[in-house]
Parts: structure tokens; C-alpha cells; sequence
């Protein structure tokens, strides 16, 4: 008699479970697709913390490699992506990429953005006219800018300013991956933001030592973006994935 009711009962969670159906999280998901987009000084890997939580949740994800050499380049990278993606797809950038997301954005198979410590220009706006409303951060004296006007990042300076909250071996990674960013990037204007037309999250890092945080909080309210603030470095998704993640999982919802 034990044995029979312990199949009824097995029998009747099962039938219980079929209705409910899969985890919200997978089941609410609209967009198919995350496409995550670097910044500066950095690679897709920057994302490698973020990717498997997003995975967990049943999204598929694209991480662009930039060649971080102007805005052109770097949105076209990024439309290649998304065109190659499975739609709808919700993307994702971090600093630099801000920019980058703006403008590639608008394309349609886009249906909502996340900015990761990132710059959200507007509309005509770089990201050198944008942040000179903000008083120069004192990172800015370990950039170090070569012949053919590519800047990179001192070690003293990821270890001070870029990725303060890491450990010194995620550092030295940090350090070692960095991907040289041309400094024409920095005056290339926007054309469209799309923050303007496409529902926003936005991560604020109040310890910020590149991105001033406050300029992160008026780029929220400019956006009437989602936010949510982490006590961290440039490097939020290194820094808090989970939190990053999570956001992210919202934007596809």
C-alpha cells in the first residue's frame, strides 16, 4: 500500500510540475538572445562571469570582439552580431561600448538595452563632448598613448583606478588582455541614441575611478533607464557578475 501511494503521490507532483511549466525565469524570457559588447582596454572575455548565469537562464549569448579602432568599426562588429543572432536580442556594453550600443541599437532586432558602467551619449554627442560636463578623473594620467594614437592602461593604473576591487591575479589578466583603444574613438558623435526609443537598464558603479558615478546617475534619469547601483570599480561585470547578470535577464524579460 506504501509503495502504491508513493506512485500516486510521485505521479500527481509530476502532473503538478507539467502544469506549472519550465522556471519563470526561462519562461518569461522574450529576447532569444544577450549580445555583449566590451569597452575599451578590454575583450569579449571581460564578460566571463556574466555568460554562464545568463546561459542559466536560457538566454544564448554573443560576446563582439571589437576591433576598437573607431566608432564605425566597432558598430559595424556589433550589427554583424545581432544580425547573426537569433532575434529578439537585448544588448549589452560596457563603458566605451555605451557609445557603441547607441548607435547599433536602433536596429530593429534590438528590443532593449543595458549599459554596464557605460557612457550613453545623445544624439550628436561623443564621448569626449558628453563627459566634459564632469571634471577629469584622475585616471586619466595613467593612459599611455603610442605613435599611431592607440592608448592603453598602466599596470599601476588597473590596479588603481580600472579594476581596483579584483584580485591582483584577475588583475594582471586585466592588464595582459587589454585591447589598445584608438583615441579618435573618443570625439566620434552618435547619430541616433537609441536609450530614446528602446526600453533601458543601466548599471551604476559608484566607485567608479574612469566613468565619474555621477555622470552614470544623470545618464539614468536622462534615459528614464532601470538602474541598479553596485559598490564597485570600472569593471562591474567582473566585479558583480550576479548582479549585472540579473539585470541583463531583466532587460530580456
Amino acid at each position: 500500500m506504501k509503495s502504491y501511494k508513493g506512485v500516486v503521490g510521485l505521479s500527481l507532483l509530476l502532473i503538478a510540475m507539467a502544469a506549472i511549466g519550465p522556471p519563470a525565469s526561462a519562461a518569461q524570457l522574450k529576447a532569444k538572445t544577450a549580445v555583449l559588447v566590451h569597452g575599451a582596454f578590454a575583450d569579449g572575455s571581460c564578460w566571463q562571469k556574466v555568460i554562464p548565469y545568463l546561459e542559466k537562464a536560457g538566454l544564448k549569448v554573443i560576446a563582439v570582439q571589437n576591433p576598437l579602432d573607431s566608432l564605425d568599426n566597432d558598430v559595424a562588429a556589433t550589427k554583424r552580431a545581432i544580425r547573426n543572432a537569433e532575434g529578439p536580442v537585448v544588448l549589452v556594453g560596457h563603458s566605451w561600448a555605451g557609445a557603441v550600443i547607441t548607435e547599433a541599437g536602433n536596429d530593429e532586432k534590438v528590443k532593449s538595452l543595458v549599459y554596464v558602467a557605460a557612457y550613453a551619449p545623445d544624439k550628436g554627442e561623443s564621448v569626449h563632448s558628453a563627459s566634459s560636463k564632469y571634471p577629469d578623473p584622475e585616471s586619466l594620467k595613467t593612459f599611455v598613448k603610442d605613435p599611431d594614437g592607440y592608448l592603453t592602461i598602466s599596470e599601476e593604473g588597473i590596479k588603481r583606478y580600472f579594476a581596483a576591487d579584483l584580485s591582483p591575479e584577475e588583475q594582471a589578466v586585466v592588464a595582459a588582455t587589454q585591447g589598445p583603444f584608438h583615441i579618435r574613438t573618443l570625439t566620434a558623435p552618435v547619430s541616433q541614441a537609441a536609450w530614446r526609443e528602446k526600453p533601458t537598464f543601466m548599471v551604476v558603479a559608484t566607485k567608479d575611478a574612469i566613468i565619474p558615478p555621477q555622470m552614470e546617475s544623470d545618464q539614468v534619469k536622462a534615459a528614464k533607464a532601470t538602474a541598479i547601483e553596485v559598490p564597485s570599480s570600472h569593471v562591474a561585470m567582473l566585479s558583480f557578475p550576479k548582479e549585472v547578470a540579473e539585470l541583463i535577464i531583466k532587460a530580456a524579460e
